[in-house]
C-alpha cells in the first residue's frame, strides 16, 4: 500500500480508502469482511457518510480492538429520521445525530468530522449562520474530532469553504469527466453543450483552481466518485462513451493537486482488492492519457450516480438502491439471483412509487427517476 500525508493534518493515509457503499450488503455482514480485508491490504482510511444506525453499529463492532488501525472520516449533518437518511442544517438535529453516531461507532473521536454535502452558496451560508461550523469547531476544541472537513461537488462552494471556513479536509468528486463540468448552482448547467466545446482534456478552470488552492493551503482532498458510480468502467454506461480501467481512474484522481486518498466504493471484498491492486500496477497500467484523448463529446444528463441526493422519498423508497439493482439487472441482460434477493429485502419497492416527482427535483444529474421506478417495477414484478 502507498501512503500520503493528508494535507497539513499530520495524518498519513493510504491512497486507497474505503467508501461505505458496500457495508450494508449481506445484512451488514459485509462490514466486518471489508474491514478485515482492508487491514490485510494496508488500507487505513474510510469514509462513513451513511446515517443508517444499523450500518454505523456494524462499523463500530468491526472497529473493536483495532480502532487505532484506522482513520475515520465520518459525517456531521447526515442523520437518520423516520427510517431514512436526512441531510440537516438544524443545530439540534445535528448535535443529536453526532452523539448517536459516536455511541454507535463506540469511539471517543473522529479523525475527520465531515460537514455533509454542501453544493450551494446559500447552503454554505446556512452552515455558518446556523452555527454548524461553530459546532464543528467546538468538537475539535474538545478533541472529539481531530480535523474539520466538508463534502461537496461544487468547486466554487468548496473553495469558499476552504478559504473562509478553515476546512482542513475536502471530500470532492474527482474523475476525468467531472473535471470538465463548470461550477454552477443551477445543476442543469452541468450538461450545457458549451461547457464541452474545448478539447475534452481541458479541465474546468474552477476545478483546477480549487485543487491548487487546496494544495497551497495544505487542505487534503479525499476523492469520491472516482469511477462515477462505476459507469466509467463500462463503455456502454460511461457518459464519455469510452471505458476506463479502475487503475486509470485512480491514477487520474491521485494526479490532481492536493489529492491524498481515493475512496473506493466497493460492494465486495473482490472489488476492494481490485482497487488496492493499483499500488502494484506498473506505469503503463496507470496511464490514462491515451484514454482521455479518445473521449468523444460527453453528455451527462440521465446518469444516476447512486448519490442519494434524491432522498427523502415520501413513501420511503430507497431510490438509489432500486436504481442500482435495476442497472445491475439491465447490464447483465438477465436477473442475477443476488440482485433479485437484494431487491426483495428492501423495505419499500419501486411499485410503491406515487410519481410525485420530488426526487427528480433534487437529483443533481437530471435522472428520469419516475421512469426508472416504472421499469424496475415491471422488471422485478413489484
Amino acid at each position: 500500500m502507498e501512503y500520503r500525508e493528508l494535507g497539513n493534518t499530520g495524518l498519513r493515509a493510504s491512497v486507497i480508502g474505503m467508501g461505505c457503499e458496500g457495508f450494508s450488503e449481506d445484512n451488514y455482514a459485509m462490514t466486518a469482511r471489508m474491514f478485515d480485508k482492508a487491514q490485510a491490504l494496508g488500507i487505513n482510511y474510510f469514509d462513513l457518510y451513511a446515517s443508517d444506525p444499523a450500518l454505523r453499529a456494524a462499523v463500530g463492532k468491526a472497529l473493536r480492538g483495532r480502532r487505532d488501525q484506522f482513520l475515520i472520516q465520518s459525517h456531521i449533518c447526515s442523520v437518520w429520521q423516520n427510517g431514512q437518511y436526512l441531510r440537516t442544517r438544524d443545530p439540534e438535529q445535528t448535535k443529536a445525530g453526532f452523539e448517536e453516531m459516536m455511541r454507535l461507532l463506540d469511539t471517543d473521536y473522529l479523525d475527520v468530522g465531515m460537514i455533509h454535502y454542501c453544493d450551494a452558496m446559500h447552503d454554505w451560508e446556512a452552515i455558518v449562520q446556523n452555527g454548524i461550523l461553530d459546532y464543528a469547531r467546538e468538537l475539535k476544541a474538545q478533541g472529539r474530532i481531530r480535523h474539520i472537513g466538508l463534502s461537496s461537488h461544487n468547486p466554487l462552494v468548496a473553495e469558499r469553504a476552504v478559504v473562509e471556513g478553515g476546512i482542513e479536509v475536502l471530500m470532492f468528486s474527482v474523475n476525468p469527466c467531472y473535471d470538465l463540468q463548470p461550477a454552477d448552482e443551477d445543476v442543469e448547467q452541468l450538461w450545457n453543450d458549451d461547457a464541452y466545446a474545448a478539447d475534452l482534456t481541458n479541465m474546468d478552470p474552477d476545478r483546477q483552481r480549487l485543487y491548487e488552492t487546496c494544495q497551497r493551503r495544505g487542505v487534503g482532498i479525499t476523492v469520491m466518485k472516482a469511477f462515477a458510480g462505476g459507469d466509467l468502467l463500462h463503455a456502454e454506461l460511461s457518459p464519455a462513451g469510452v471505458a476506463l480501467t479502475a487503475n486509470q481512474c485512480i491514477a487520474y484522481a491521485l494526479s490532481r493537486p492536493a489529492v491524498s486518498v481515493v475512496l473506493a466504493g466497493a460492494h465486495t471484498v473482490e472489488q476492494l482488492e481490485q482497487s488496492a491492486a493499483y499500488c502494484d500496477a506498473d506505469a503503463e497500467a496507470r496511464d490514462y492519457a491515451a484514454a482521455l484523448a479518445s473521449f468523444p463529446k460527453i453528455h451527462w444528463e440521465g446518469h444516476c450516480m447512486y448519490c442519494s441526493h434524491c432522498a427523502p422519498c415520501p413513501v420511503q423508497i430507497s431510490v438509489a438502491d432500486v436504481t442500482k439493482f435495476l442497472h445491475l439487472a439491465q447490464a447483465q441482460g438477465q436477473m442475477p439471483e443476488t440482485v433479485r434477493e437484494h431487491y426483495a429485502v428492501l423495505p419499500h419497492h419501486a411499485g410503491e412509487c406515487i410519481r410525485c416527482g420530488a426526487c427528480e427535483k433534487r437529483c443533481p444529474f437530471g435522472v428520469a427517476i419516475r421512469e426508472n421506478m416504472a421499469q424496475a417495477a415491471a422488471l422485478f414484478g413489484y
